[in-house]
């Protein structure tokens, strides 16, 4: 008798996974172009960094989720958030539609909602679904680690292909010293320079974690206030503003208004589809790869 494997649903941060793309081979100037000349680097390398998670972890259903415009509710709170990003390169912008036809083609589903992040997606589904099966967020960015429980784990993509770190509570605790929540606090603290808040000035992530780790969380540390370095304690003092902002700033937001039914993340692929998307996009060289979750 076969025994099915137990249902487990892989939410994918669709931008960190083509950016990744992206950049493993336009640092080498090599751009891949249709015969047409359409720029297809980034969604290329998406297909075989998704293939080749869904192939390790094997996933019972997956989801994929994209950040819809730059506007959301933390530009609105501060208007500087993420305000240091550059402009997408011209070879990745029709990419960005594109990638979106492909995982189309290939049944997944493609998650956004305007005024959110892909973060705040992906925190809404885990927590929507974690109680029906086991949760893997696919990603490269370590603000996803606060989602981790033990309905969760957080696989993050390391240098070097195929190459991954499946954090749980017990592998966050051993890896970083740290609890999910108090990823939150730390980012209160010592800001984000990728997203562009400053956290507490002069505190950077020696300070942040040794306190966080000393007193527990953000409220435990300013009931001790007393107990702090005097420079440290007058640098809390001089941004608690700021402190609280960067804090909610850092926290995924997990009640996003998404709608999404459960049946539709199940991964099963019309084979004629996706391999009349694939040839389309001339990269037949990948057909291999969905050729074992396919159905006719």
């Amino acid at each position: 008798m076969t025994t099915l494997p137990q249902p487990s649903l892989m939410l994918v941060d669709g931008m960190a996974l083509l950016f990744r793309a992206y950049y493993a081979t336009a640092s080498s100037g090599y751009i891949r172009r249709t015969k047409s000349g359409l720029p297809t680097n980034a969604v290329y390398g998406f297909l075989r960094y998704l293939w080749d998670a869904i192939d390790q972890f094997k996933p019972t259903h997956v989801a994929c989720c994209w950040d819809m415009a730059s506007k959301t509710f933390r530009s609105e709170e501060f208007a500087a958030y993420k305000g240091n990003r550059p402009e997408a390169p011209l070879d990745l912008v029709p990419q960005f539609s594109l990638v979106r036809e492909v995982t189309d083609s290939l049944g997944i589903p493609n998650l956004g909602m305007e005024g959110y992040e892909a973060d705040d997606c992906i925190g809404t589904l885990s927590c929507r679904y974690k109680d029906q099966m086991h949760i893997m967020i696919l990603s490269g960015d370590h603000d996803l680690l606060q989602l981790v429980d033990d309905s969760t784990s957080v696989i993050i993509m390391k240098k070097g292909h195929g190459n991954y770190l499946k954090y749980t509570p017990q592998v966050l605790l051993e890896e970083k010293g740290l609890t999910p929540r108090q990823i939150i606090d730390m980012k209160g603290l010592m800001g984000d320079t990728s997203d562009n808040y400053p956290g507490v000035k002069g505190i950077g992530e020696k300070t942040a974690l040794k306190l966080v780790q000393q007193f527990g969380s953000i409220e435990g540390i300013l009931a001790n206030m007393d107990a702090l370095a005097k420079g440290v304690r007058a640098k809390i003092e001089a941004d608690l503003d700021m402190l609280h902002l960067s804090r909610r700033l850092a926290e995924i937001h997990c009640e996003v208004p998404l709608e999404c039914e459960i049946r539709q993340c199940l991964l099963h692929i019309d084979d004629q589809v996706a391999h009349a998307k694939l040839e389309e996009l001339e990269m037949k060289s990948l057909s291999h790869l969905i050729g074992a979750a396919s159905v006719s």
